[in-house]
């Protein structure tokens, strides 16, 4: 349409300047009439409109190439839906005006650049309907951390609410052996049920196109019921044991950079750094049922009268994102490390005020992997699955591992939906199901971000 509009307009030039230049001949052989004169005057002027238009349309032309290569350039954004708004209106909107020409031929040229423009997304793959909102589909978000960075000058916030229930039979046994068959002593069966309900709100500042910068305030309640009967005392009654907790979580900050540039057939690799302070309640600090000291006792049940809401621990987790775009799916995964700062001079509180001291405490190192993939339904739903690992390390304390710490492996399968509700809100669901004993039997979480 362009090549067209300009060959027209070349060959309207070239004929009025070949009328120009007989008008001229035909002045220097007699003196023209006032009529020829205004008629030579429009001419000229026509001549420069045209001049101008061509000039236009070589300026949109050369943003048009700018377009097409960001439009490239955010095709991972439009698909994952966490990067940046409609890549042709945000390129469009860094675009220069270009020059004025008159009216009509400014509309003739702003048409064929936009039938173009249209033309060249389509090709794309780019939706038509995408096209016409300033935010794409989100890919459903089913890990803990976002994929794709927010853009530079946004922010979003993003309020959550995560539920999560677990339950274990733990089996004691108080006293001695003499035979592998025959127990001296008690035998303590407990059935613990845990229920967890998270209320969180995150905020996201997209400093560059490449940073971004995090900071999380969750507020927790937790309700743990535990069911316990002594084998062998004589008694077939149950007893139950409740404790509650609430009050705000540990904050956390973080910051994102994203190492590479990406591309077709290319993965994206995002860096992420995360600091976990210790403003939730602490564990040592909560008061425990013991009359005495905890170990070695066999008075009280051993267990918080009220639950703390913080691990109690400073801790730094670093960690690798990648993503990779293969339409119609988007595949992504990270590997992570969070190290936990030692404690000295660890001690707990018992009834009647009494410290137990504990000396030093230092919980082992937390390595973790996850992958999934995400799929777009349509321009407003889409559909991920993943599956998230974890393997804690063994606790230290004094120096020695603590007796009974193991190394734990926490297993989970997430199913994760989203939908669009409007240009600047998507609402997103994800389930999981623990896949090992010690992983919580079933985490519900709801999110809404909320970009600005």
């Amino acid at each position: 349409m362009k090549k067209e509009a300009l060959q027209t307009a070349g060959a309207l030039c070239c004929s009025l300047l070949a009328l120009t230049s007989g008008m001229a001949n035909a002045e220097g052989m007699q003196h023209a009439t006032p009529d020829q004169q205004a008629l030579q005057r429009q001419i000229a002027e026509q001549a420069e409109q045209i001049e101008t238009l061509k000039r236009a349309v070589a300026e949109q032309e050369a943003n048009l190439a700018k377009l097409r290569r960001a439009v490239a350039g955010d095709t991972l954004d439009i698909q994952r839906g966490r990067g940046p708004e409609n890549a042709v209106s945000q390129s469009q909107a860094r675009q220069p005006a270009p020059a004025a020409p008159p009216a009509p031929a400014q509309q003739t040229a702003q048409a064929n650049q936009a039938n173009t423009a249209a033309q060249t997304n389509q090709a794309g793959g780019l939706p038509q309907r995408e096209q016409q909102e300033s935010r794409p589909a989100e890919v459903a978000q089913i890990f803990e951390q976002p994929g794709v960075l927010t853009p530079t000058g946004k922010y979003v916030l993003e309020p959550s609410l995560q539920y999560s229930y677990s339950s274990a039979n733990r089996v004691a046994l108080i006293g001695y052996t003499v035979i592998p068959a025959l127990l001296v002593g008690l035998i303590d069966v407990r059935e613990v049920k845990r229920n967890t309900v998270t209320a969180a709100l995150t905020g996201r500042l997209g400093l560059t196109n490449r940073f971004e910068l995090e900071a999380r305030i969750p507020y927790v309640y937790r309700y743990d019921s535990t069911v316990s009967r002594e084998i062998a005392t004589g008694t077939a009654a149950d007893q139950t044991f409740n404790a509650s907790g609430h009050n705000i979580g540990d904050i956390e900050v973080g910051a994102r950079y994203q190492l590479n540039d990406g591309g077709v057939d290319k993965p994206y690799y995002i860096g992420t750094l995360r600091f976990k302070s210790r403003t939730g309640r602490d564990p040592f600090e909560v008061v425990t049922d013991c009359s005495q000291r905890c170990v070695g006792n066999t008075t009280g049940t051993g267990l918080p009268l009220q639950l703390p809401t913080g691990s109690g621990f400073y801790s730094l987790q670093g960690g690798l994102t990648w993503l990779f775009a293969s339409d119609p799916a988007v595949f992504f995964g990270s590997v992570t490390y969070l190290h936990n700062f030692k404690r000295t001079n660890v001690s707990r509180t018992v009834l009647n005020g009494e410290r137990e001291f504990l000396g030093s405490i230092e919980p082992g190192g937390i390595i973790g992997f996850n992958f999934g993939m995400g799929l777009a339904l349509n321009d407003k739903t889409s559909f991920s699955i993943g599956y998230d690992h974890s393997s804690l390390g063994r606790t230290k304390q004094n120096g020695v591992n603590v007796p009974g710490s193991v190394r734990t492996q926490l297993g989970t399968l997430l199913l994760g939906y989203s939908y669009r509700l409007n240009e600047k809100r998507t609402l997103s669901v994800a389930v999981g199901a623990g896949l090992t004993r010690d992983t919580p039997d079933l985490t519900l979480s709801v999110k809404m971000p909320i970009s600005y």
